[in-house]
């Protein structure tokens, strides 16, 4: 049972570059784990995956060619069955035992053990260790099954005579599976396991390639295949050439690790090479120019020190000629059209301004039951009137704003671009002359991710964000299309804590101004509803909505605060803006040694008011105050309750909820030596009163018995 290491590639046609890295890490942890569990391998033992275009491949040390014998216990029936009275084997275990293999000459071998309230008959035997080809067999059969792939291809199978297929993301062609130098004899895909791949389609040294052994095969690719076989070290070379390249020039690449992704999964060898294109196309707006060499020719533009956009590029090439002059030609040659384009389809925009192009938005469908974008867009601007002149923003741009939002959709740029919505409206409207505030709120709407902290720069756009998540959560969540587990086709969720961003900065705002924060989500989601045709969305949606987006900000702030914290904050349901604040003030409360003792007592005094019959007073009166410990915690709530008031009412909620410390004693003393449900109904009453009024002074900030061990 020697151990040696193990590899197993998969050589097959070119796989979807996007894919790639995922499809490369599950193949290798699902072999690694299914070999584990049957013995053969070391649960964390080193494992090693391979991902290149043509290739899925993974490395395993320490894989035994056999796993060890396992003692197994068979459970045959009850003694009372199996055996007579006198100790015999009765035909039911006979027959028992010759099902296992077994015969009547090992009746005196079976072990006896308590089961249950019974005793049972156990037969003790050793069960052979997994080899590691059937092991490995089974281990690529469900790493197979389970691999993420995007969509499916059926082709012919390798050993069959052209009527038999299988399924793969793409027709594999070999399969190597190595054990140190043994090959392990197994199957998949039609495909018997062997030692040869093949390299670089044009540079390899030797083609088709022998492994020798497992541990030389990414050496051997390099060597021999020109191809470096782990997506990791190839990414990591891809990084090292482009920033030596950008330095050599005295610019950066833009940084993006998803393109960095792909371009991985497309090249075999990478050579990072420089191209150019005219700067004339710098008139054209740098995101245009940065998406189209992105998205259509996978390069990567290059930045100045100031950020601004070059006329050069980077070229990942996936051959390295002596003379690469041709390859950077044709790469020039081939995005200089799509440059040209794009320069095309900026100047024709110009030509019409964005309020002219907002009637054709009536011919837009938005959603079969909520209309049209022009629709869509009068929704949009009734609630940014309303929300702008809640929060003392400019009336008129905000309605011109919403006005002009979603005009760059019938733009050509954009039909070319979608991802460049919003962006090419504000250029558009700077182009012709409208208010810098419009065209930023404009660029603005479509901003998904936003900063953990920082302040509104522009109210327009905070207004215009507002407006448009609320027209979308209202209608797509009123006409039934609600995110359900892992699924949110049209954002749900995204929208929702865009809506708390946008309610913490204009709270963070009205603070810092010493005014009022005016705007309340309730009354924001009834307007909001109320902009659509009546008999359109569902009865329930204010209600569902309000509940749903303060769910989105507890996950969200739960990570932060921790569960107790936040349950105890959001138990009150304050306005969105306070949460953040209040939380905090409850943190430090929860420091205290105090607030234990306190936290349990306020659960207790809420069970009490719960099982209260009829309506319990809000205040109590210190002539019925018969006990000194009721009269004590009386007196502690007339001191400490105006503290805690006029502390919550300034919006200091650290202050209101540190002065409650003091009512530790009281509280305590209280429950030590009175009587809640006292005979006489009055004096009942009475302390229920005191309760009450000590529960409202504890609770304000926040649900106080929510951090009750």
């Amino acid at each position: 049972m020697s151990a040696q290491n193990l590899l197993v590639e998969l050589f097959v046609e070119e796989l979807p570059p996007k894919a790639l890295k995922t499809l490369g890490e599950a193949f290798a942890a699902a072999l690694a784990e299914s070999l584990a569990g049957q013995g053969v391998a070391e649960a964390n033992a080193a494992v090693t995956n391979f991902a290149s275009p043509r290739r899925l491949g993974v490395h395993i040390e320490n894989v035994l060619a056999c796993g060890a014998d396992k003692p197994v216990s068979t459970k045959l029936m009850p003694v009372s069955v199996g055996l007579s009275a006198d100790g015999k084997a009765t035909p039911a275990l006979l027959k028992r035992l010759a099902a296992l293999g077994a015969d009547e000459t090992i009746v005196g071998q079976l072990r006896r053990a308590p089961d249950g309230k019974s005793e049972a008959l156990f037969f003790d035997s050793v069960a052979p260790g997994t080899t590691l080809t059937d092991a490995l067999q089974r281990a690529l059969d469900g790493a197979l099954g389970k691999l993420p792939i995007p969509k499916v291809m059926t082709y012919p199978s390798p050993s069959g005579d052209g009527w038999e297929t299988v399924n793969f993301v793409r027709p594999a062609h070999s399969l190597i599976a190595l054990h140190g130098s043994e090959i392990v004899p197994v199957t998949v895909l039609g495909l018997q396991a062997g030692r040869d791949t093949r390299g670089h389609r044009f540079e390899a040294r030797i083609n088709p390639l022998a492994i020798q052994r497992a541990d030389s095969y990414a050496s051997q690719l390099k060597d021999d295949g020109a191809v470096i076989a782990s997506f990791a070290e190839r990414r990591a070379e891809i990084v090292r050439q482009l920033q030596a390249a950008s330095t050599s020039l005295g610019f950066k690449p833009i940084e993006d690790d998803a393109l960095l992704d792909e371009v991985t999964a497309l090249v075999e060898r990478p050579n990072v090479l420089v191209g150019r294109f005219e700067a004339a196309f710098l008139e054209v707006p740098p995101e245009c120019l940065i998406l189209t060499m992105k998205a259509n020719q996978k390069y990567f533009p290059l930045l100045d020190a100031a950020g601004k956009l070059t006329h050069q590029f980077l070229i990942v090439s996936n051959i390295s000629p002596d003379d690469a002059s041709a390859v950077v030609q044709g790469n020039e040659r081939v995005v200089r059209p799509r440059l040209a384009d794009a320069k095309f389809f900026f100047d024709q925009d110009r030509k019409k301004t964005l309020e002219s192009r907002v009637p054709g938005l009536a011919k837009v469908v938005y959603h079969n039951k909520l209309g049209s974008q022009g629709e869509r867009v009068e929704r949009i601007r009734a609630i940014a009137s309303w929300v702008a002149d809640i929060v003392d923003a400019d009336v008129a741009l905000a309605d011109r704003a919403a006005q002009l939002a979603k005009a760059d959709l019938l733009t050509d740029m954009v039909g070319e671009f979608p991802e460049l919505q919003g962006i090419m409206g504000a250029y558009y409207a700077r182009y012709h002359g409208e208010d810098e505030r419009v065209a930023q709120a404009i660029a603005d709407q479509y901003l998904v991710r936003r900063d953990e902290t920082g302040e509104v720069s522009n109210l327009i756009s905070e207004v215009l964000q507002i407006a448009d998540r609320m027209e979308t959560l209202v209608g797509i969540w009123g006409i039934g299309l609600k995110p359900t587990g892992d699924k949110d086709p049209f954002a749900l969720r995204r929208h929702a804590l865009s809506v708390i961003k946008s309610f913490q900065l204009l709270g963070a705002m009205a603070r810092e101004s010493g005014t009022e924060m005016r705007l309340d989500l309730n009354e924001l989601i009834a307007f909001s509803l109320s902009v659509f045709p009546a008999g359109v969305l569902a009865d329930n949606v204010a209600e569902e909505l309000r509940l749903f987006i303060y769910e989105r900000n507890a996950n969200q702030l739960a990570p932060l605060f921790g569960a107790e914290a936040v349950a105890a904050v959001f138990a009150n349901m304050p306005p969105l803006h306070d949460l953040v604040k209040r939380l905090r003030a409850v943190r430090e409360f929860a420091a205290l040694p105090e607030a234990g003792s306190l936290a349990a007592a306020n659960k207790r005094v809420g069970n009490i008011l719960k099982k209260a019959e009829g309506e319990v007073g809000s205040m109590a009166d210190p002539d019925r105050c018969i006990e000194d410990a009721e009269k004590a915690l009386f007196a502690a709530l007339g001191d400490i309750a105006p503290r805690a008031d006029a502390a919550f009412a300034a919006g200091d909620y650290t202050a209101s909820l540190q002065v409650l410390a003091a009512l530790k004693t009281p509280v305590d003393a209280f429950f030590d030596r009175v009587m809640v449900n006292a005979d006489d109904p009055a004096l009942r009453a009475n302390r229920l009163a005191l309760l009450n009024q000590l529960h409202q002074t504890m609770n304000r900030v926040a649900d106080l018995s929510r951090l009750a061990a």
